[in-house]
């Protein structure tokens, strides 16, 4: 296992640990560090160490303007994987949730797919460059 400080973290909140727990350990291969639902649990998936704070978390505290932290938005995660369109058939299967279609680009093949709290994982097939 890679120390932590040799890893790279994101925080993503979650509606629900458990619930965000088992979708990245089995839909996407992440192996759980620690696990304290409901408040907080940690992912790690090569040198990727995702932090899943709910509702209940420090992170999930209101700020002092009264805002309160939550899922969604458009920052996300980008895993590399070698066939989208194999990997997209396998998560559509496993009842996964995408937010588009595949979209080509000079670059590669590109999916957003969404946890079960709306956080977007983007999925990449990099091109075959010649």
């Amino acid at each position: 296992m890679t120390k932590h400080s040799d890893m790279v973290s994101v925080r993503y909140m979650v509606d629900d640990v458990e619930k965000a727990v088992a979708f990245y350990t089995k839909i996407l291969g992440f192996d759980v560090l620690t696990n304290f639902p409901p408040a907080f649990a940690d992912v790690a998936r090569g040198k990727l160490r995702l932090l899943l704070s709910g509702p209940a978390s420090s992170a999930g505290r209101p700020m002092p303007d009264g805002a309160k932290p939550g899922p969604g938005g458009w920052n996300r995660i980008h895993l590399i994987v070698d066939d989208i369109h194999a990997e997209v058939a396998r998560l559509r299967a496993a009842g996964a949730r995408f937010r588009n279609d595949i979209l080509e680009g000079p670059g590669g093949k590109q999916i957003l797919l969404q946890d079960p709290s709306g956080n977007v994982v983007e999925l990449f097939q990099p091109a075959a460059f010649r």
